[in-house]
C-alpha cells in the first residue's frame, strides 16, 4: 500500500491530504496517484485548481511526448476530477468552482476525444440527456454532461423544454441505452413521469435507463415516477451512470 508521500507532487499531496476524510476513499486514491506519471500529475493538478490554459498546453504537451491519449485522459483529467468530485460532493466547493474544473477538463479533452475517436475505442455507453418540457434550466445538466463525456460516455444534448416524443426520437436515432432528465421547477417535474408513461406505450421501456435529478427531484419522487435512478448532483450522475451501464469505476 503506498504512502501520502509517494505521490510525487505536492499541489495534490496537499489537496488529497486536506479535503479526502474517508479512509477507504483515501487509501484508493493515495494508492492511484502515486501510480501516476509526474507530468500527468501536473495534469490532475490543472483540472483540481480550474486552470484550463494549463490544462490545455499540458495536455499537448503529453501527447507530443508519446503519451497514449487513454493514459492522458485516465491519469490526468479523469485522475484530476476524481479529487475534484470528492470536493464538491463534501461542500468544500460548490458549482461554480467545479464549472471552472469541468472547462479545464473539457480544454484537455478537445485534444483527447479525436484520437480516441479515431482509434475506434467504444464509449462506456450512449447517454441522451435533457431537461424536460416546459423547463430551461440547463446548468446543472450541462455540468453533468461535461463530467459524463470526461468519464468515458458519449451524450447527447437534447438542450432543455424536451417533450416525450423528443427523448424518444433521440433513443431511437441514436440507439441509446441511458437517458437523463433534469428539472428544477416543482412545475415541470410531473413531466419526468409523463415522458417514463411516454417510453412504456412505445414499448421501449425495457431497453433504457432512465435516471432523474434536479434541485427539486427526490429520490422519492424519482421512485414514484418508475426512474431507475436518481442523482443528487453532477458527480453522482457519473457515478449513477456506470452503475446503469454496468460499468466500473
Amino acid at each position: 500500500m503506498a504512502e501520502l508521500t509517494d505521490i510525487p507532487n505536492d499541489f495534490i499531496r496537499a489537496e488529497l491530504d486536506e479535503f479526502v476524510e474517508r479512509e477507504d476513499e483515501r487509501a484508493e486514491l493515495i494508492d492511484f496517484y502515486a501510480a501516476v506519471a509526474p507530468h500527468l500529475l501536473e495534469i490532475s493538478a490543472s483540472i483540481i485548481s480550474g486552470r484550463n490554459h494549463d490544462a490545455d498546453r499540458l495536455t499537448l504537451e503529453a501527447l507530443a511526448g508519446g503519451t497514449p491519449a487513454l493514459e492522458v485522459m485516465d491519469g490526468g483529467l479523469i485522475a484530476g476530477m476524481a479529487l475534484v468530485g470528492i470536493k464538491f460532493r463534501e461542500n468544500f466547493i460548490f458549482v461554480p468552482e467545479v464549472l471552472a474544473c469541468a472547462r479545464a477538463m473539457k480544454a484537455g479533452m478537445v485534444h483527447i476525444d479525436p484520437i480516441l475517436s479515431a482509434s475506434g475505442i467504444e464509449p462506456l455507453a450512449r447517454v441522451i440527456m435533457g431537461t424536460v418540457k416546459g423547463d430551461l434550466h440547463d446548468i446543472g445538466k450541462n455540468l453533468c454532461i461535461m463530467l459524463l463525456r470526461g468519464a468515458g460516455f458519449e451524450v447527447i444534448d437534447l438542450g432543455v423544454d424536451i417533450s416525450a416524443d423528443d427523448f424518444i426520437g433521440a433513443v431511437e436515432e441514436h440507439s441509446a441505452s441511458l437517458v437523463g432528465m433534469s428539472a428544477l421547477l416543482t412545475t415541470t417535474m410531473p413531466n419526468m413521469g409523463h415522458t417514463i408513461e411516454a417510453f412504456i406505450d412505445a414499448d421501449l421501456r425495457d431497453d433504457v435507463k432512465i435516471m432523474v435529478g434536479g434541485a427539486p427531484v427526490t429520490p422519492e419522487f424519482a421512485e414514484e415516477m418508475g426512474a431507475d435512478a436518481y442523482g443528487d448532483n453532477a458527480v453522482e450522475c457519473v457515478e449513477v451512470a456506470k452503475r446503469l451501464a454496468g460499468v466500473g469505476r
